[in-house]
């Protein structure tokens, strides 16, 4: 399956190990995970490199070309929500996931859209759980 894995990046990246096991999960799994570089240490360094356009088309051309956007809303960003929206709006399924006790927006948490699941995590290990549950439930006839 192809995956827009979405994360705060300018918001914060104190969750980035959790981003990096949920993206080498995706991956071992078989999935193509179309923005794995984002749960890299160094992604700040990388795509601080790109004007904002270049970035700007680049991610839209994912979310257009996935099949489900994944998206860790621990740490608030302008960003992540922007995808979230852009991806609703081109009917992609949209799976967001946060630590539990985390303070997330009620646009998100409040959001009944059909396709778009909101879920709490205890650790990490249970992120990835209900992560490939929402897959699974994709991947039936």
């Amino acid at each position: 399956m192809r995956i827009y894995f979405s994360c705060s990046l300018t918001g914060g990246r104190q969750d980035q190990p959790v981003y990096a096991g949920m993206v080498r999960h995706l991956q071992d799994a078989g999935h193509e995970v179309l923005t794995a570089h984002l749960a890299d240490p160094e992604v700040m360094v990388l795509d601080g490199l790109l004007d904002p356009l270049a970035v700007y088309e680049r991610d839209t051309a994912w979310i257009r070309e996935c099949e489900v956007v994944i998206a860790e809303v621990s740490t608030p960003s302008h960003g992540v929500g922007f995808e979230i929206a852009y991806a609703l709006g081109r009917d992609k399924p949209v799976f967001c996931f946060y630590r539990a006790g985390a303070k997330v927006s009620k646009m998100i948490t409040g959001n009944r859209t059909p396709g778009f699941e909101v879920h709490a995590y205890d650790d990490p290990v249970h992120a990835i759980r209900l992560m490939d549950t929402g897959l699974a439930a994709l991947q039936r006839p």
